[in-house]
């Protein structure tokens, strides 16, 4: 397992599993004292302790939000607790997602989610918090209850005779609902007990899941911003196993069958032109409502990639992540982004906000055009020359002279590892092979 190590104040962590030490030590002093540290409280060191008369505490804190009947918990710290600079980063992984903007009263913080168009409301009492993670865009949601508790832990506990099945390695995974069964692709890396990885599907993947193995199977659980993920799973023998994906609106039954050669659908054959289309003719309008289309002399003659997306996609903002710094770095070789935002809401300044939040948060200078609110209905209108649309993000790869030569859905983030590495050598030699036409 590969480590990251960074100091945030005073504090030493694993970013894997978001653990603390006491004091500025260096990461072998930390294994010296092994893996028993996951297992048990760590007492701070007195500058990470919130001062006298402060409500919450900076340090790491290990929350939970409900997902039917179970918790999902999940790792943050607190930085600048009782300051207008506070900030709390939710650690998923290795992923980091810092929340900025966070509002404090006597006994109250809420703590806006900007990216998701939400926010967690809490009260709080030195080592604790309890209140709500609401989310703006449903209309009159009445949150999902939260909770978490001061202090360096892992937010499983661990078992006290842990599955000897090495979950490690590739995995065919379905999951059946009310309808169907679909397959997707796990991904899991163990040591010690600490579990990690991901669930690919056709249309990305379940973010970065963290957990511990248990007596029988395992638990990951992952929280970045948009909604709890909870999975459960138990193995029946060397090779299978059996369980549950909780969300905050569902659970699903998943099976699992070790297969080294797990892989999705081909993802540049499930969305496709009809039959006598061969280019795209949307005009939409930018952030300052300049209509924009690829007979624009911007596009005339030169490679054009199109993102379908949305600023609340998770998969949507890893890959923003890859093609913002993308593009800096090949633009001046005739090539051209253009992302085609379909937003929670049919309301240009709702959009606008939003579209604007998203080029801010990945330094994005490529036109992000406003196609209206989310759904199939949508995508058909603004795109009617595309069938078999069925995910955000999709990316369509235009040619010189304006015909579609591919078009694939989804996006295998940075949680994937190989996968990840898989996507971006064939959108490099595909880019290069339409560039060199």
């Amino acid at each position: 397992m590969n480590y990251e190590w960074r100091n945030v104040g005073r504090t030493c962590r694993n970013r894997i599993i978001g653990m603390a030490c006491p004091n500025r030590g260096t990461r072998e002093k930390f294994l010296r004292f092994g893996w028993a540290l996951l297992l048990a409280p760590i007492v701070l060191c007195q500058s990470c302790l919130s001062r006298s008369g402060e409500k919450w505490r900076n340090g790491i804190w290990c929350g939970e939000l409900a997902v039917q009947d179970r918790q999902a918990p999940f790792l943050f710290e607190v930085t600048g607790a009782g300051t207008d600079a506070a900030t709390l980063t939710l650690i998923n992984g290795r992923e980091l997602v810092p929340l900025a903007g966070i509002r404090q009263t006597a006994d109250s913080i809420i703590i806006p989610i900007e990216a998701y168009d939400a926010f967690i409301s809490a009260r709080t009492s030195g080592k604790h918090m309890e209140g709500r993670f609401v989310r703006n865009y449903l209309p009159n949601d009445t949150g999902i209850p939260f909770k978490a508790e001061w202090g360096n832990r892992a937010c499983f506990e661990p078992a006290s005779r842990p599955c000897a099945i090495p979950v490690d390695g590739k995995w065919d995974i379905f999951f059946t609902g009310a309808k169907d069964t679909v397959r997707n692709v796990g991904i899991f890396t163990s040591e010690n007990g600490i579990v990690t990885g991901s669930i690919l599907t056709n249309s990305g993947d379940l973010r970065y899941l963290a957990g511990t193995v248990t007596e029988d199977g395992v638990r990951l659980s992952a929280f970045s911003g948009q909604s709890p993920y909870l999975v459960e799973f138990s193995f029946t023998d060397d090779d299978r196993f059996e369980g549950m994906f909780y969300t905050a609106r569902s659970r699903t039954k998943l099976t699992g069958v070790r297969n080294a050669q797990a892989a999705l659908d081909d993802a540049y054959s499930l969305a496709r032109m009809k039959d006598s289309c061969e280019q795209l003719h949307f005009r939409l309008p930018d952030t300052d409502g300049v209509l924009l289309s690829l007979d624009d002399d911007r596009y005339k003659g030169r490679v054009v990639i199109v993102s379908i997306l949305g600023s609340w996609c998770p998969n949507c903002l890893d890959e923003a992540g890859f093609l913002a710094p993308w593009y800096r770095a090949n633009k001046d070789r005739g090539v051209e982004i253009v992302g085609l935002a379909f937003e929670r809401k049919d309301d240009f300044e709702y959009a606008k906000t939003a579209i604007l939040r998203l080029r801010k948060r990945y330094d994005i200078d490529y036109p992000v055009l406003f196609a209206g609110q989310v759904g199939a209905a949508s995508v058909a209108r603004v795109l009617p020359e595309i069938e078999g649309f069925s995910s955000y993000p999709t990316t369509l790869f235009v040619d010189k002279k304006g015909k579609v030569r591919k078009i694939h859905t989804g996006f295998s983030g940075p949680a994937t590892g190989l996968f990840y590495e898989a996507f971006t050598k064939e959108f490099n030699e595909l880019v290069d092979q339409l560039l060199n036409e």
